[in-house]
């Protein structure tokens, strides 16, 4: 997949795609054959997975030019990258093109009196840092711009040679749009397009430019057509064609991108390798907006939360489960409300793992499991993870599907005060536990290490947390032993409401204690509670 440049994030701006890569293998040639806007299916290797593509507007099959490779796309994109190779055993390699000059990078150093160059790295650093804390697999390289001019050059040189671009007096360098015929036009908005602004000297308004010539005080390269630099479409072909070669598996990005940006991506690279179909799969993504917004989350409409400031009030984890419970071509509302419901979820599947471990642990006494049930269930979530996961990437729907085998785990851990002495079904639930985690993993949520994160950054807290849980259990249970007499009232009951505020004060500090009859479990959550009372009983007292 190719994405978006790594600009169009700008740093600050929190999306819910992440991307500007593309995936792993290139065919050794572009082969021709298909004509106008007709869309031909590739041969080789069938992953088994449909997508919808936005060339043909509809679900088409996953076919790579390579076994287990893909010429590739940042969170939801990193998802689909994480599906493919987890899941499916597709090698995705990626890598992002950073555009470190532009207009609005230029306008940016005038206005801070400092260097483009400057403003372009800031931005660049900016970005990867908070990719990184939202957990996205980095791209195994990263290409900017300004170090790939003289191949920016030669590539539209080729382009005029094929005869599909020209130069004007001025000294810039247009796509001429009526050499292609009806082959420009594959995404929505390019029939109603009116072009971009540019030379009197265009051939037709829609021409669009692969180099411009420089301005007073703008850096400039020095080209057969005189000094200026390179066009915002024109790179991200030359630099994949580089990179990956003369066709590509799968190009991705968000839905604003498909045209001009993709549209014009496609018009070029066509043109240049002189091919029928340059790109055999786009995959786009939905907006992310403000709730009660049209608009789309963006820098420039002042309508976005950086990631660093979404980070003080959520996990990485959290906005990630935020993403799952939408299809990545849908748009998606961002609210506390939203935010809450991806936490509450997570927070679902956080308990459950842990009360399945309590129980494999003993600390849970529990009556008879239907342990022949829960193994049939965990059989059928498997395969319908997979299944969703196949078919365009049903993220909700694969999500749904554990939250369902969590609803039945669920059922079968309900506490009892007495055990009835049956056989215990640990095993089961083990399977389950790993499971959960494996798949949460390909999602890149990682609960394991969370904790394990939150417990060393307290250094000796979670010794304490237990040595503390030990004692309030230790007197709850000498209260609750004498329960049945009434002569020990006075001396029980405010022992047993001391444990109970214990256990509610501690729940909005991020420790969980749960009363299971006589015995009692506890954990760290990643993120604070809202002061709720958690427990298996009504009341201890």
């Amino acid at each position: 997949m190719w994405g978006p440049p790594a600009r169009s994030v700008a740093a600050e701006l929190l999306r819910r795609v992440s991307g500007g890569a593309r995936s792993a293998t290139a065919a050794a040639s572009c082969r021709g054959g298909a004509s106008g806007k007709n869309w031909r299916r590739p041969g080789g290797f069938d992953t088994g997975v449909t997508t919808f593509n936005s060339l043909t507007k509809q679900k088409e099959p996953l076919i790579l030019a390579r076994e287990g490779v893909a010429t590739c796309s940042y969170v939801r994109f990193d998802v689909l990258q994480r599906v493919l190779s987890r899941l499916f055993g597709v090698t995705v390699i990626h890598a992002m093109v950073v555009t470190d000059i532009d207009d609005k990078i230029i306008r940016r150093g005038w206005e801070e009196n400092v260097s483009p160059t400057i403003i372009a790295r800031m931005y660049e650093e900016g970005f990867k840092r908070d990719m990184l804390s939202l957990k996205v697999i980095p791209p195994a390289v990263y290409l900017r711009v300004t170090e790939n001019v003289r191949h920016i050059i030669a590539f539209i040189e080729g382009i005029i040679k094929n005869g599909h671009a020209y130069a004007t007096k001025e000294g810039d360098v247009y796509f001429d749009i009526q050499s292609i015929g009806d082959r420009y036009g594959k995404f929505a908005g390019a029939q109603d397009s009116q072009g971009e602004p540019g030379s009197s000297n265009k051939r037709d308004s829609r021409d669009f430019a692969l180099w411009k010539r420089s301005k007073p005080q703008e850096p400039y390269w020095e080209s057969p057509w005189g000094r200026g630099r390179p066009g915002w479409h024109i790179e991200c072909s030359t630099i994949a064609s580089g990179v990956f070669g003369r066709q590509l598996d799968i190009h991705s990005g968000g839905i604003d991108l498909a045209f001009p940006h993709h549209e014009n991506e496609v018009a070029q690279s066509e043109a240049y390798h002189q091919c029928g179909q340059w790109a055999n799969y786009f995959l786009h993504s939905g907006h992310l907006h403000l709730k009660g917004s049209a608009e789309k989350m963006s820098k420039s409409l002042k309508n976005y939360i950086t990631i660093k400031d979404f980070l003080q009030s959520y996990s990485a984890n959290e906005f990630r489960m935020f993403c799952l419970l939408t299809k990545y071509r849908s748009a998606i509302d961002y609210s506390d409300g939203s935010m809450s419901e991806a936490r509450a979820s997570l927070g679902t599947v956080s308990t459950f793992l842990h009360d399945a471990q309590a129980y494999m642990k003993g600390q849970l006494q529990c009556s008879a499991i239907q342990e022949a049930s829960l193994w049939e269930r965990l059989a059928e979530t498997k395969s319908g993870v997979v299944k969703a996961l196949a078919d365009d990437f049903d993220t909700p729907k694969a999500i749904g599907a554990v939250m369902n085998l969590v609803y039945h785990g669920n059922r079968q851990l309900q506490p009892v005060s007495t055990p009835d002495g049956g056989a215990r079904s640990p095993a089961v639930f083990g399977a389950m536990v790993s499971y959960m985690r494996e798949v949460l993993d390909v999602f890149g949520i990682d609960l394991l290490h969370s904790e394990a994160d939150a417990a060393s950054s307290h250094g000796n807290f979670q010794g304490v947390v237990e040595q503390l849980t030990r004692f309030r259990s230790d007197v709850r249970a000498v209260a609750l032993a004498h329960r049945s007499d009434p002569t020990t009232a006075s001396l029980r009951n405010p022992l047993l409401k001391a444990c109970d505020t214990l256990r509610d004060d501690l729940a909005p500090l991020g420790v969980l204690i749960k009363d299971r009859g006589v015995a009692s479990t506890w954990e760290i959550t990643e993120g604070k509670q809202r002061g709720q009372r958690v427990c298996d009983e009504e009341t201890s007292s």
